[in-house]
């Protein structure tokens, strides 16, 4: 039976083009299912936020030939700096000190804004010969047989492939339509994304405060801007997200603090709300699931797209090294071999994300006096912050040969 490809890839934010062109590197030919409309993803406005990318992630990306495109857009995360804070009182005086100088490796990573990043995968995914991009599409049904998968658009159109990959986000169609059940709960928290100028240079430097309602975030960007990431509990945040901007400015400076100078607020204000939901089953026969169809973690670690991207370079390691072996990609022993490969690590940034969470979102001054005692000792041991910094550079556990700079 003819295939319309190998991969059909469901779902075309970050996750689904990295692996089409991860795929392509190793001549796996891809094709790309989008709901949302094409011109749509590539307004620079489409989506406000700004990823902190691991090191790891910057090395993957420039296998994939797509850093050269958007390196002059990034901005390198010297230093991060996590303290204690209060509202309306900004950071508390202590606070420990991440400094990218302890490892060898050099800056535990880059700030790239969406709008840069997302354009530089379009062009290469249009560029490439061995992936099609099908968008805007909507999957009404889809099938496991034998000897592929199927995948039934709205518009009557059948596509085969040998594997099916869903990469289409924290309520994915993949995983529901093939009785994936999840795991998880609302955080009943949302998140403020916008970004601002300011006076002093921030040098690189990475803040993240622990406030009762949340995190707030203030991530340094290519000149004299920093992308804010404000939780709030979701009321709050609803109250706030619908203030003009001058009323929105007044709330975030006290929390914000004077330390970088007078702040203004630059581009469009948006807001995401906060959840975790973890797929019982990464994988089943001629199935896979990527990025946030997976696992949708809380942001304040800011490595919901580094864990992504792991998914990525791990599936596309399995599935090439199979097909050069001569093995069917879509035999479920093949794929559980990426479950199990990945099946740790998410399960512990997961839980530790959602245990930093209810340990540093509360007012509790029990809770509170063991914060300031935790980030003391942790400040005060030169091999702990070394520990945080490799974790936070992505240098840690059973890298795939992209995160390690190498090409499949």
């Amino acid at each position: 039976m003819k295939m319309d490809a190998d991969i059909l890839i469901v779902g075309g934010g970050l996750n689904g083009p990295a692996l089409a062109l991860a795929l392509a590197s190793g001549g796996l030919r891809s094709v790309i299912i989008d709901a949302v409309p094409l011109a749509t993803r590539r307004k620079p406005a489409f989506d406000g936020r700004a990823y902190a990318l691991s090191l790891t992630t910057v090395r993957m990306l420039q296998v994939l030939g797509i850093w050269g495109a958007v390196q002059a857009e990034a901005q390198p995360m010297l230093d991060i700096k996590v303290s204690d804070g209060k509202p309306f009182e900004g950071a508390s005086a202590l606070h420990v000190h991440f400094d990218h100088n302890e490892i060898a490796e050099g800056p535990m990573g880059h700030m790239l804004e969406d709008r840069f990043l997302r354009r530089a995968l379009l062009d290469a995914v249009k560029a490439s010969k061995l992936i099609t991009q099908i968008a805007p599409a909507a999957v009404a049904a889809q099938e496991i047989l034998a000897s592929h998968a199927e995948v039934t658009l709205a518009d009557g159109r059948v596509l085969r492939g040998r594997v099916l990959v869903g990469c289409d986000g924290r309520r994915s169609g993949v995983a529901m339509r093939a009785g994936i059940a999840r795991t998880g709960h609302d955080y009943h928290q949302s998140g403020l994304v916008c970004a601002v100028r300011h006076e002093k240079p921030h040098n690189g430097v990475a803040y993240q405060q622990f406030m009762p309602s949340g995190p707030l975030a203030i991530l340094p960007l290519k000149g004299d801007r920093s992308a804010i990431v404000w939780t709030e509990t979701t009321t709050r945040a609803a109250l706030i997200a619908a203030m003009p901007d001058r009323e929105f400015m007044a709330e975030l400076r006290p929390r914000f603090g004077d330390f970088l100078g007078k702040i203004k607020l630059v581009g469009k204000r948006f807001s995401y709300p906060l959840n975790l939901t973890v797929a019982n089953e990464l994988t089943q026969a001629r199935l896979a699931l990527v990025g946030d169809a997976a696992h949708g973690i809380h942001y304040l670690a800011g490595q919901g797209l580094n864990l992504g991207l792991r998914d990525v370079a791990a599936l596309a390691e399995v599935l090439l090294d199979a097909a050069r072996r001569g093995e069917d990609i879509g035999n479920p022993l093949v794929l559980a071999r990426y479950g199990r490969w990945r099946g740790v690590d998410t399960a512990t940034l997961t839980a530790s994300t959602d245990l930093i969470n209810k340990l540093f979102s509360n007012d509790n001054p029990l809770l509170r006096a063991g914060r300031v005692a935790g980030l003391g000792v942790v400040n005060a041991i030169p091999s702990a912050r070394r520990g945080f910094i490799r974790e936070a550079a992505g240098l840690t556990g059973d890298l795939p040969r992209l995160l390690r700079g190498l090409a499949i």
